[in-house]
């Protein structure tokens, strides 16, 4: 059972266009692929809103669907049931693409529409590994994609210089055939121009008629301070060129943090484990830290220091990609039991050992009184 469109966009049924669309634009801001990429719900519901806004906007459909519902969107007013993000991009360029557009920076989504036929170009995605100590400051990869660019011969237009398309006379130019089946009328895709209007009869040579050419490109990704492994980000205008003069599809480039062989990252937040040895934890020592920048900072071990504690070190870990505020660096340590000892060293604590008693561990002490008190 489908939702009622008017639930999907949360408007009254007696809403102005206006008001939807603002609902619409309100939806498709808050479930664009841009913002929740891999969310299977998110897609569904981005396209769940556009064929809302697709039957509402419309003043006929909207009248058949108040008075029949669902099921009285006949062929001729039915929604088109978008399979494909560019199909809705492309639909609603009054509220995605163009300059004049709100919403055109947020979305990202450049260019008219254009002629009809004429589609926005593939977007391209990538992946980049980088070190966790390059998130410190941000880096600038450069990548090699191959992707669709468009001919310098023909300037796009597929056709040979010198030369013009002529008319599809099937659609008699309009990209559209127009079918009449009883009370209804059918409009599709001319099949022989594929909605383009045209047909090249003398194509260009370099690019056969394509208007693109597949060609290799750099591109250089600023990748922020503080990003996080597993994070995506949009490079406008970088996919490939779209059909005679369309504006560019975008690169996403999915960010991967390799694991550091010291450190583990915890948010903003840096972990390190660092040993001490048994006279280190009990009498108190001054040891060497690691950081990422490199310098060592030194960290004051109080006497009687147990294996686990954790000591923070304020403004060593990592900035937050917003606001750039450094992380702590968090130094766990781990006294260590050596595994031989020489002579001299058994005779001394085998001497301690006689010398122990729970007064002096505390946590042991507090074993015993537990058994005692179960037994008890």
């Amino acid at each position: 059972m489908k939702r009622d469109y008017y639930e999907i966009l949360d408007v009254e049924r007696t809403a102005p266009e206006d008001e939807i669309k603002k609902a619409y634009r309100r939806l498709a801001l808050k479930y664009h692929p841009d913002k929740n990429p891999g969310d299977a719900e998110a897609e569904t519901r981005f396209k769940e809103a556009a064929e809302a806004y697709e039957v509402l906007r419309d003043p006929e459909k909207r009248a058949t669907y108040d008075r029949f519902g669902h099921a009285g969107l006949n062929a001729g007013s039915a929604p088109r049931g978008f399979t494909s993000f560019e199909d809705i991009f492309s639909a609603f360029s009054e509220i995605f693409g163009g300059d004049s557009s709100p919403f055109g920076d947020i979305f990202g989504r450049g260019g008219g529409a254009g002629r009809r036929g004429a589609r926005r170009g593939a977007s391209l995605r990538c992946e980049i590994a980088i070190e966790l100590d390059e998130t410190l400051a941000g880096v600038v990869k450069e990548i090699e994609v191959r992707r669709l660019e468009r001919c310098e011969r023909c300037s796009g237009s597929g056709v040979k210089p010198g030369t013009t398309p002529v008319p599809c006379r099937t659609c008699q130019g309009r990209g559209e055939v127009i079918q009449s089946q009883g009370f209804f009328t059918v409009r599709t895709i001319c099949p022989r121009c594929q909605g383009a209007g045209r047909l090249i009869t003398d194509p260009c040579t370099t690019c056969h008629g394509a208007g693109r050419r597949e060609k290799k490109a750099r591109i250089e990704i600023r990748i922020p301070a503080g990003i996080e492994d597993g994070t995506q980000i949009r490079v406008g205008g970088q996919g490939e060129d779209g059909d005679d003069g369309a504006a560019r599809g975008d690169l996403y480039c999915l960010v991967r943090v390799r694991p550091h062989p010291v450190f583990r990252r915890r948010g903003n937040d840096l972990l390190v484990e660092m040993p001490l040895s048994f006279t280190q934890a009990a009498l108190g020592a001054e040891i060497e830290v690691p950081t990422l920048e490199g310098p060592i900072d030194r960290l004051k071990i109080p006497r009687g220091t147990q294996t686990g504690e954790v000591f923070k070190l304020r403004g060593r870990g990592l900035p937050d990609l917003h606001s750039g505020h450094r992380g702590v660096l968090l130094v766990q340590v781990v006294v260590e039991v050596p595994r031989k000892l020489a002579p001299e060293q058994e005779a001394i604590l085998r001497e301690y050992a006689k010398t122990e008693s729970r007064e002096t561990a505390p946590r042991r002490k507090s074993l015993f009184e537990k058994v005692k008190e179960y037994f008890e």
